[in-house]
């Protein structure tokens, strides 16, 4: 008898789990409420919800930077973060240089492309970068891609510190303060056509400005920039297209991850797009094969596999 039960016992265990891969919990570190990388773990966690197979639970961090070093030292299982900062991590270069390189995780899939931002008032007396001499400047979130984005832009351009105000605010809290004329301008790291733009365009009139084709070329040869050009008809005002840098949004996985949670994680991505691609404000397109060019550092195992699967050979550690 007591056999028996010992059998009820274990196929009453597998039917109650039976659906799911592992019981991890997967904690995907975000940024702040309001930014694309929020929207998208959001929207990946809704989508696992409904379909049984992964546990997530979203974590709002404050960006990229931060995502990494809490990926790499276990607080969270993965994570939205640029491909840029995910490299200089993983590799302890740049910005990273005097720590050491922030590993134990794989790629997943590039998401989608992220451009420059750079907002200020219509009604401001900046034009350009160079105008930003003296103003107050919100350059991201401490520890966001944003912040070492816009310092980067802002060197290239000959900016010391003492030369400008910088202040360090989300995305909603920049939008806020720029509409009330509390700070001068903001850097916004983001997917094209994003909410927090569109809805500051809609409070105030704004300008974006660009980076020129010299200093952009300064970017690309130092770092992980691609050339990006947002569009004069996607936020409301803008008489040009905005010539910018981007970087790609990546999805990276801990190590101590099973194969078979990341290979489904990548699965959720890829056989989700569309419903994705509605239910994320910026304009993305997320194939197989584009999700896995211009990305340096090793994929994860998991990954690896479902791509073989689709006849993509990835690079793994």
């Amino acid at each position: 008898m007591k056999k028996i039960i010992a059998v009820l016992l274990v196929l009453l265990t597998v039917l109650l789990c039976g659906c799911s891969i592992g019981d991890q919990k997967i904690r995907l570190g975000s940024a702040g409420v309001g930014g694309i990388y929020h929207e998208t773990a959001t929207s990946l966690k809704q989508l696992a919800d409904s379909q049984g197979k992964l546990d997530i639970e979203v974590k709002t961090t404050a960006g990229s930077a931060a995502n990494v070093r809490l990926l790499s030292q276990g607080y969270i299982d993965a994570a939205i973060a640029q491909s840029d900062i995910v490299n200089d991590a993983y590799n302890g270069e740049n910005s990273f240089s005097s720590s050491k390189s922030y590993k134990g995780y794989g790629a997943v899939a590039g998401l989608f492309t992220e451009a420059c931002h750079i907002i200020v008032r219509e009604d401001s007396n900046i034009k350009s970068i160079d105008d930003l001499l003296g103003k107050t400047v919100s350059i991201g979130e401490k520890e966001s891609g944003t912040e070492l984005n816009a310092n980067q832009i802002l060197s290239v351009y000959g900016f010391t510190s003492k030369m400008i105000n910088k202040t360090n605010l989300d995305y909603a809290q920049a939008a806020k303060k720029l509409s009330a004329g509390e700070i001068d301008a903001f850097f916004c790291t983001v997917g094209i056509n994003a909410t927090v733009i569109q809805e500051l365009s809609k409070q105030c009139n704004i300008r974006l400005l660009s980076i020129d084709k010299e200093k952009a070329d300064k970017l690309k040869a130092a770092y992980s920039y691609i050339d990006c050009t947002i569009s004069k008809d996607i936020y409301s005002g803008q008489e040009n297209d905005i010539t910018s840098v981007g970087v790609k949004a990546l999805l990276v996985a801990s190590n101590k991850l099973s194969e078979e949670q990341v290979q489904a994680l990548t699965e959720l991505v890829f056989n989700n797009a569309k419903e994705l691609q509605l239910t994320v404000s910026a304009n993305i397109e997320i194939n197989e094969h584009d999700a896995v060019q211009g990305i340096k550092i090793p994929f994860h195992k998991g990954a690896a596999r479902y791509y073989s699967e689709k006849g993509i050979t990835v690079k793994t550690e």
